[in-house]
């Protein structure tokens, strides 16, 4: 009996694969049985990511998707693929008054705008084949919910989410799906990079106080719902918000 959740026959890019939810992606895809190819900055985080693989064929490109040369070598080198999961990420805290061109750019370029160019080229090239699935790493911020500080980063979320609707019907035609996941709040690499410091008092006030399931998420959970939307298993869902949050947006 065939499991229509298998990525068997799959090569699937991950961006954003050196660290948190990219690396727990990968590496439950190649679980999967997809062959791999990850994309990050840190070379040696990349390869530890690497080494945790399952399976063979697997790749990896150190690459900058802050810059334009860099997406456009990465498109160069990939084979064709048949799935791509846009989980590079920044996370940049900023009062409504306070924000400037500069951290906007910033982090537009990296959430919003290298994401599409990325896609843009894939469809472009045609290294992404007929009937694939792309997924963005969203979140419910900017989607679903609001936080204060967060104005630039649900910025570029919003703008996720409305490209995945325009795409998803735009490449249908091809049988390629376009979705995205929303994540509730996930301790990640990412909340180090940002210019917020998180204590483990706030994080557990958060998640008892906030969370439904009295727990935050893991790159795990989030992955799950990556392998879905890249398998047949969902072969018929395009353009949807995929909402992974224990909850949150229930209360």
């Amino acid at each position: 009996m065939s499991n229509p959740y298998s990525l068997e026959g799959k090569t699937v890019l991950v961006t954003g694969a050196s660290s948190g939810i990219g690396r727990g992606i990968a590496v439950e895809c190649s679980r999967m049985g997809a062959k791999v190819i990850i994309i990050g900055r840190n070379e040696q985080r990349l390869q530890e990511t690497y080494d945790n693989l399952s399976g063979e064929g697997h790749a990896i490109i150190q690459a900058d998707l802050a810059k334009q040369e860099e997406i456009e070598r990465i498109v160069t080198e990939l084979p064709e693929i048949n799935g791509c999961v846009h989980s590079a990420g920044i996370l940049k805290i900023s009062s409504v008054k306070f924000i400037n061109r500069e951290l906007l750019e910033d982090i537009l370029n990296i959430n919003a705008v290298a994401p599409i160019l990325l896609t843009s080229l894939l469809v472009k090239t045609k290294k992404l084949q007929k009937r694939s699935s792309i997924v963005f790493i969203s979140s419910i911020s900017g989607v679903c919910v609001a936080n204060i500080g967060e104005a630039p980063y649900s910025a570029t979320k919003g703008a996720i989410s409305g490209f995945v609707k325009s795409a998803a019907l735009e490449l249908a035609a091809q049988g390629t799906r376009v979705n995205s996941i929303n994540p509730g709040l996930v301790p990640t690499r990412i909340l180090e990079l940002s210019n917020t410091v998180f204590s483990k008092e706030q994080l557990e006030e958060t998640m008892y106080g906030r969370y439904p399931l009295k727990r935050l998420g893991t790159p795990e959970d989030i992955a799950y719902g990556a392998v879905y939307l890249l398998s047949d298993a969902s072969s018929w869902i395009t353009g949807i918000n995929l909402i992974i949050d224990g909850g949150y947006t229930l209360v």
